[in-house]
């Protein structure tokens, strides 16, 4: 049996006609928020799909727990696991990380003259990454939500998170100031799976591939 991480919540809702386009279909209630089930069969006897947390997902792959998955291109830059091979850019969940602050700040501030700054985010790979290239550490407050709520309480100068729109930012007093990478969701391998079954999974490689260029 073959398992298929997809994450939860708006990447699932983006991924169904993918999945559709490529020939895999998920018991209903799979894309269904409300369902309580967390493994689901497919029309395929040998494929299961498993719903997990988004930033769970490339966990899942790389341990072995599912031979494939679905995940933003964040979650790989954070956690930069080794076991992973990421054939495909699926081209969908559109959005970006980046660096906020509070509106009312100085808009042209160098933070190039810093030494240390404080950042709130989910991402402290990628955020220490991004201030050491510059010359400053970055010192995280490691929170998994509610992000916008640090400046505004104390806990942080500045925020790192995934952005879309920008209208949560707004609606708390935050703007949008850099840009540290545009992110979307990638096809992802188990190195291992690969290797033991390379025809089963390169098959569903070249499902999705088909499916993401239809004749």
């Amino acid at each position: 049996m073959l398992i298929l991480a997809l994450p939860k919540g708006r990447i699932l809702k983006s991924v169904a006609p993918l999945l559709a386009r490529a020939g895999i279909e998920p018991a209903a209630d799979c894309l269904q928020e409300d369902s309580r089930r967390l493994r689901f069969p497919t029309n395929h006897p040998k494929l299961d799909v498993v719903r997990v947390r988004s930033f769970d997902v490339a966990t899942f792959v790389a341990h072995g727990g599912a031979h494939l998955g679905v995940c933003g291109a964040d979650v790989l830059m954070e956690f930069d696991y080794p076991e992973l091979y990421a054939p495909l850019d699926l081209g969908i969940g559109g959005c970006r990380v980046s660096v906020a602050r509070p509106q009312g700040d100085p808009p042209n501030e160098d933070w190039s003259r810093y030494s240390e700054v404080r950042v709130a985010t989910k991402y402290p790979t990628i955020t220490r990454r991004h201030f050491a290239a510059r010359g400053i550490n970055a010192d995280i407050v490691h929170l998994n939500g509610a992000m916008e709520l640090a400046p505004m309480l104390g806990l942080s100068r500045l925020i790192v998170d995934l952005v879309d729109t920008g209208s949560t930012l707004r609606a708390n007093g935050l703007q949008e100031v850099e840009t540290i990478a545009q992110i979307t969701s990638r096809l992802v391998v188990n190195r291992t799976a690969l290797k033991t079954r390379p025809e089963a999974i390169a098959s569903l490689i070249a499902r999705f591939r088909a499916a993401l260029n239809p004749a």
